[in-house]
């Protein structure tokens, strides 16, 4: 028993000391969490014992913790999926930027790349770039069945034919005023056209179907079919009581071929390569 309250008094004796060691207050930063040499904004707690800091914790921190990290503000990049404080997971590129530029007649890119593709390519000499693809340069003058005029196709032809046919109706007219409209029509510098003789209508009759199909394609106008086109020529049809031969303006149908006298109709412009 004398032993038990022995026992017991150095327990009741040692406790208070074993308190006061643990209520000892530690007066070393780091431990105590202050590890900061400042905060943004001043958002946090300055150590008591010292110059460090437990900061607050900021959107960009908070999202880049979430795994956004990415600003997606190089060259033709957007941010892919949501955002957060404007923050991505991915970044992705523009739409625009999809050519490697590795291509027939390509040989770099041009302007800055977004992950290795861009918005456009340099082209091989000789080519240029159009669209989406480097495309050979066509100079002013005929270029196979095509009339080229600043890149433009301005009259077409078919294979046999020594002439091009303009791409639109000029009006609906008979054959002086036609040859002045013809003349005074320019297809390029100073290529003009001319009305064309009716041997040549029945020429564009023969290929019609050809050529509207160049027409149509090359951004031209149809021929109308069902009607009679205005020619150059002059046929006779009798004699006047002078003796001097009575001449019919010629016109051709566009239906059949055929020759109409003293016709008139829609004008079409040719040009002579």
């Amino acid at each position: 028993m004398k032993l038990y309250f022995l026992l017991l008094g150095t327990t009741v004796s040692l406790f208070p000391l074993n308190l006061k060691a643990q209520c000892v207050a530690t007066q070393d930063c780091a431990a105590l969490g202050y590890t900061e040499a400042s905060c943004n904004g001043g958002k946090g707690v300055k150590c008591p014992f010292g110059n460090k800091w437990a900061c607050l914790p900021t959107k960009e921190s908070v999202c880049k913790e979430e795994g956004f990290t990415q600003v997606c503000k190089g060259t033709g990049q957007i941010g892919s999926g949501d955002s957060c404080g404007g923050l991505y997971k991915k970044c992705s590129c523009d739409s625009s930027y999809q050519y490697t530029c590795t291509s027939n007649n390509q040989t770099s890119g041009a302007g800055l790349s977004c992950d290795g593709k861009y918005a456009a390519c340099n082209c091989a000499s000789g080519y240029e770039w159009k669209g989406n693809s480097c495309q050979l340069k066509i100079s002013n003058g005929a270029h196979g069945d095509l009339y080229y005029c600043n890149g433009k196709v301005v009259a077409v032809k078919t294979s046999g034919m020594d002439f091009f046919v303009g791409m639109e109706n000029i009006g609906n007219m008979c054959r002086n005023e036609a040859n002045i409209k013809c003349s005074n029509y320019v297809f390029c510098g100073n290529k003009t056209g001319i009305l064309p003789s009716s041997s040549q209508l029945v020429t564009i009759y023969q290929n019609k179907s050809s050529l509207e199909s160049l027409l149509i394609s090359n951004g031209g106008t149809k021929l109308l079919t069902d009607d009679t086109y205005t020619s150059s020529t002059r046929k006779p049809s009798g004699i006047w009581s002078s003796g001097k031969p009575l001449m019919d303006d010629i016109a051709v149908s566009m239906s059949d071929g055929s020759e109409v006298h003293n016709g008139c109709g829609y004008v079409r412009p040719i040009l002579n390569p």
